[in-house]
Formats: C-alpha cells, structure tokens, sequence
C-alpha cells in the first residue's frame, strides 16, 4: 500500500520540502513524472509581498485598471446602440411623427456608438464618446424621446467618466 501512496501522492522538493506555507501549496498538472508542488509567491492578489504597502501598484485591486474600465465604456456604448436600435419601432408606434431623418440619425448614431466602443483604448475616443452624447441631447429637436434617451444616457456616461477617473486617478 505505501508503494500505491507513492506513485499517487506527490514528491515534495526543494524549499517546500521542510513543511507547507501559511497559505498551502499549490499543486500544478503533471509535465512527465508527477504533479508538481509550487510555493505562492506572493503576487497573487490579497497577498503582500514582503516590505510592500498594500494597494500601492494597484489602488483599485483589479489586475488591469485600464482594461477594466475600458470594458465599462464600451459596454456602456454597446448598450447605448441597442437600445437606440430597438426604441425606433415603439417610438414609431407610439411617439407619433417619426421622420425618415430622425430614423438615420438613430441609425447613425447607433453606428457611432459602436465604432467609438472598440476605440476606447485610444484617448481621443473618450472625448469622441462625450460628444455623442451631446449630439444624442441635439437630437431631441428630431423627437422629444431622443431627448430623454440622450438626458438619461448622458448620466450613465457622466458616471462612467467618474468611475474612470477614480480608477485610473
């Protein structure tokens, strides 16, 4: 039976040899022989590295500050164009006079939207995403319910600017 113990359990090497850490090995996929047995070193996240402040390189504690708000703005934007996409058919129904300029420039807008979402990695698009929003706002000369799309929007991107400002400081 211990022959069985071995060839399942692991062979500890190295400076793990002497006892597990605080937080437990870490037991990787075998590459040939067997598993094997890796220390945390530390960087993972909660964890300090020794004579570090915590929070210093990361103040918002997320892995990728930049991605992560990258990735709200243009989620942001993604979900501006589809609800401007679907509000054409209920404004049309509903709102009354919808005329064919008001309709292409939802559609425009829209497509705005979604080329400006897969451009937020360069500065210039923040802005850019800005002024859609003030143009959403113009628009409410076309139809009324532009207006409220564009006052309601216009917030929700207010909010992302301050979240993006708090996170990337």
């Amino acid at each position: 039976m211990t022959a069985e113990r071995e060839a399942v359990e692991p062979e500890v090497t190295g400076p793990s040899a002497a006892g597990p850490s605080p937080a437990g090995p870490e037991v990787l996929e075998p590459s040939g022989d067997g598993p094997e047995v890796l220390e945390p070193s530390g960087d993972g996240p909660g964890e300090d590295r020794p004579g570090e402040d915590a929070g210093v390189g990361r103040p918002s504690g997320l892995r990728n500050p930049v991605r992560a708000v990258r990735g709200l703005g243009a989620g942001t934007l993604v979900i501006e164009m589809l609800v401007l996409l679907l509000a054409i058919q209920p404004i049309r129904l509903v709102g009354g006079d919808l005329s064919g300029t008001a309709i292409w420039t939802i559609v425009a807008l829209a497509v705005v939207a979604v080329l400006l979402s897969g451009m937020l990695a360069r500065s210039w698009a923040w802005h850019a995403a800005t002024v859609l929003q003030g143009l959403l706002l113009l628009a409410s000369f076309l139809h009324w319910s532009l207006g409220v799309l564009g006052v309601i929007f216009a917030l929700v991107w207010a909010y992302v600017l301050h979240v993006r400002r708090t996170i990337l400081g």
